[in-house]
């Protein structure tokens, strides 16, 4: 049983891009907390731009580059799991209107001109074709093999996860909002549509991704087993983040009518007898 090598990823590219948002990001929430008050700058919004900082480190800085590159299929899968969903939403939620609002007019501007594609139902198909496309084994295979491919994947999971949940967190309203049940259907369509992946991975019997036949085998994990355990921590990350999320919608929903009952009492109470 080999013991793999673990070192941490000092790649500049990755460590200026996060330098670069971070200096954009504390400059823009400062100012934000200037205009409004503090209203729509909160701490929350600060914590969870600094989560979606400490998770890309661990995704791209920590032991676990180095582990899915030269070791573990599974590795890569977390790895992967963070980029493509965890990062992506802790950013969005580290943003708010107030945040946004000088790319406000751009973005509401861009979502006009893209029209259809510019909808939930086209995040949510942009957030599958990404993520099926780049676990053809060919390109996966190719991406292990090749930095530039590697670094394109990493930013096409990236991308596909902030599309996906962006009409959820809804930083910058849609015009094309999800109402009434449609919030549900939403995650739950995105979350079901990579069941399939997740399946065919925990129980294939058969090598998908070659790479991973040719580099030492560590802690008594064979091929096999490897590839079964990445397709499992898929399947549990969006269990659990599906469940999160539904139970989070379920509540926000409970209190948006428990507030629009209180505001028709009002309207009630003001009326004229």
């Amino acid at each position: 049983m080999t013991h793999p090598h673990l070192h941490w990823t000092l790649d500049p590219g990755p460590l200026a891009a996060m330098a670069v948002g971070s200096v954009i990001y504390v400059r823009r929430f400062r100012a934000a907390r200037q205009e409004a008050g503090g209203r729509g700058a909160g701490w929350l919004h600060a914590a969870a731009f600094a989560g979606c900082v400490a998770v890309l480190l661990a995704a791209l800085v920590s032991p676990l580059d180095g582990l899915g590159e030269n070791y573990l299929f599974s590795a890569h899968m977390a790895q992967h799991v963070l980029l493509g969903d965890i990062a992506p939403l802790l950013l969005l939620l580290s943003l708010s209107r107030v945040i946004m609002r000088p790319a406000t007019r751009r973005l509401t501007s861009l979502e006009r001109r893209l029209g259809a594609l510019a909808s939930p139902l086209a995040f949510i198909a942009l957030w599958l074709v990404l993520i099926y496309f780049w676990h053809v084994p060919a390109l996966y295979d190719a991406a292990l093999r090749h930095p530039l491919v590697h670094a394109v994947e990493h930013l096409c999971f990236f991308c596909a996860g902030a599309a996906v949940w962006w009409p959820l967190v809804q930083p910058v309203p849609m015009r094309r909002r999800l109402t009434g049940l449609a919030p549900f259907r939403y995650i739950f369509g995105a979350k079901v549509g990579l069941a399939a992946l997740g399946l065919y991975l925990t129980w294939s019997t058969a090598v998908v991704y070659g790479y991973y036949e040719h580099v030492p085998r560590i802690w008594g994990l064979s091929v096999i087993d490897d590839q079964n355990v990445g397709g499992a921590l898929m399947l549990v990350e969006q269990s659990i983040v599906l469940l999160t999320a539904l139970v989070i919608l379920f509540v926000r929903m409970l209190a948006q009518s428990e507030e629009d009952e209180r505001r028709r009492e009002r309207l009630e109470d003001a009326a004229p007898a």
